[in-house]
This record gives structure tokens, sequence and C-alpha cells, in this order.
């Protein structure tokens, strides 16, 4: 039954289909009542499927900024221009989040999109609210604002008009270089002390990112990118994330050392997480490009998972726990010691915010 794939479990989806793609399979979405079975019959009626192709539709929230209340994370607000991301980064703990939409975390999670055209209108709005507090909205915590999509939507370019004229602080995470095209705002709202960037630089291996990150930037570019918004005096940092142990765990210094070169200031990175379903598709990846690492590579995960793919408990998502996490952990910090990186971390000013419109205000007469 070469042409049969079943689309719901393990078995993989021909190549043909998903040329370009990190997920090997299409796992049905886990609030699905029903599962979908795709295999030949044996009366050859069956019709090759169409390989799965960038589609976008639009999604119209009420509001725009999500907030969270994470005790282990350094933001409390957040806004995510588009729902899915086509750079189809196989480890993307954001894939379960397409189960929501009635979707697959799997290849649908990188093919079937949904942008927020009303997104720059809607945060204007929420910004304008009677006794809204400025704090640092971050963007590209989820999906990537810069994925391919937004060369035409420019949705992101549009947010960011709005955030400069308010004067809100932002601070992006990326892995693509084309945040180098908003360098005109960003510096603007850099030299008021209102944005930083951080590029997420997984690997310098090209070939182990086109493989684990097939539509992101390369390293070089994204590297590239950390040196022109450096140039341009905008803070800069780098995510060397994820950490995959018996992977790329080994690149830690090399990461941090060639994002420093290029003129990083600021370092951090989180350890794999494998939640939900990003844990079979993260393992069906590996089958498939590195099976002679499955076995050592998915006992160290569970060494710094208490023996399980993931454990989501706060303070231990990011970091893990155990000898080789706590080898990781102090692997970076020396590196980063050694680089100057971390000596001081830019806080974005709050100040400056520009809130409630006042011309609708009746004025005094005397």
């Amino acid at each position: 039954m070469a042409n049969a794939m079943i689309e719901e479990s393990g078995i993989r989806i021909h190549d043909e289909r998903r040329r370009g793609r990190a997920a090997g399979i299409n796992p049905t979405g886990r609030f699905e009542p029903v599962t979908r079975h795709v295999f030949d019959d044996g009366w050859n009626s069956f019709e090759e499927l169409p390989p799965f192709k960038t589609e976008v539709q639009t999604e119209k929230p009420r509001t725009i900024i999500t907030r969270n209340t994470s005790p282990d994370i350094s933001f409390d607000r957040s806004i995510n221009p588009y729902r899915g991301c086509e750079h189809g980064c196989v480890y993307c703990f954001a894939r379960p989040t397409h189960s929501y939409m009635g979707m697959s975390p799997g290849l649908d999670f990188e093919s079937k999109l949904f942008a927020k055209p009303d997104a720059a209108k809607l945060l204007d709005k929420e910004l304008s609210k009677e006794g809204y507090q400025a704090r640092t909205i971050a963007i590209g915590t989820n999906t990537d604002p810069y994925q391919p999509i937004e060369k035409q939507w420019r949705i992101m370019r549009e947010i960011l008009e709005v955030l400069e004229a308010r004067s809100h602080p932002v601070g992006i995470v990326t892995k693509s270089a084309l945040v180098t095209r908003d360098i005109d705002i960003l510096s603007r709202m850099a030299e008021r002390g209102l944005a930083k960037v951080a590029l997420s630089v997984t690997t310098l291996d090209r070939m182990l990112a086109r493989t684990m990150e097939p539509r992101a930037s390369t390293p070089t570019k994204r590297l590239e990118a950390i040196r022109q918004l450096s140039d341009a005096g905008i803070p800069v940092g780098v995510m060397a994330a994820p950490i995959i142990p018996g992977l790329n765990d080994q690149e830690i210094e090399r990461i941090l050392d060639s994002a420093r070169a290029a003129g990083a200031r600021e370092a951090g990175y989180v350890i794999l997480r494998l939640p939900l379903e990003v844990s079979p598709i993260f393992k069906d990846w590996l089958l498939r490009h590195y099976p002679d690492r499955y076995r050592h590579v998915m006992s160290l995960i569970r060494s710094m998972r208490d023996g399980k793919d993931y454990d989501a408990e706060w303070g231990k998502r990011m970091k893990g726990t155990g000898p080789y996490a706590w080898q990781i952990g102090r692997r970076f910090e020396i590196t980063a010691r050694k680089l100057g990186l971390n000596v001081e971390r830019k806080q974005l000013r709050t100040d400056l915010f520009v809130g409630v419109e006042k011309k609708n205000e009746q004025l005094m007469l005397l």
C-alpha cells in the first residue's frame, strides 16, 4: 500500500506532498470528534492528493493584546499578528494552538495560516482605553511576526507604526531577517528607549537548519540581521533556542560567540519543549533525519524532564532539571560572561506613553 497515507496517525505524509515542510505527519487536532484516514481501497480509485500549499485566511479577533500571569516569563502582554507559522520549525511549542481552530498541529500549522489584518486598529483602540498602563509588549513569543507572509500582509509594520505613534515599548523575537525592513521605525523607537530585538539562532549548521526550520532565514542571514540592527543603534540580543541535547547543544559557545561578534549584547536560551502534539511530530522528524541519534536524544530530553517527554511545571519548562540541564546552564552562563553578554540588560521606557486622547475633553472656561 505504497500510496496509502494515514494523516491522523504517525504514518508519514508522502515526501512530494510536504516538500519544503518540516513536519512529516498531520495528526488530527485533539479536540476533533473524529479522525481522518486516507487509504487505497484496492479498486484503483486512489487519487494523488495535492501538495501542501500555503493558504491564508483572515481572522477577526475582538482584541489583539494577549495577557498572561506566568511567573517564569518576563512579560505580561503580547501580540500575535498571525496564527500558525510558515517557518515550519518542527519543534515549535505553538503548534498545539492550531487544534483550537479544528486543524492539525502538524502540516496544517505550517500551511494553513491565519492573518489578523485589523491588528493595528485593534491595538490603537486598546491603547486608548481609560486606565491602560504601558508595559513592554512582546511580539514573536508564539508565532513569528516576520514569517514569509508578512512581506505581503505587512501587519507587523502597521503595529509598529501604532506603537511608535503612542510611544509604547516593544520587544521582538524573530528568526527572520525580514525584521531589517523595519529598521527605520525600530531605530527611531530605540533612540527613545522604546524598542529591542532578539534573533533566535538555533544552529549555525545550514543543513540542520534547513531540515529543522525549513522556511526561516538561514543562520548566516540571522547573524547579518543582528549586525544591521546593532549598526542602526537598536539594542539586539540572541536567543539560543531551543537547545536540543545531543543535536545542537554542542553549538552553544559558537552561537553566542558569533552573535556577540555581530553586535548582540544580550543572550538567553531555552531547553527544547515538547508539549502535547509537538512530541510525536518532533520524534517523527528525528527518526527521519537522525535515526542513529534518536534514542540518545530522547534519553537526554527525558533526563531533563523527570523521565517524560515534557514537564509543563512553571520554573522547569524553560530550563529543565537534572545534571544535563545543569551542565547546559553553566556552559551558557560561563560563555556569556566571558563574551560580556548580559552585562547590562536594556530596560525599555514606559513614561513616554501617549494614552487617552485629550482632544475631545471639554476645555475649562477660566
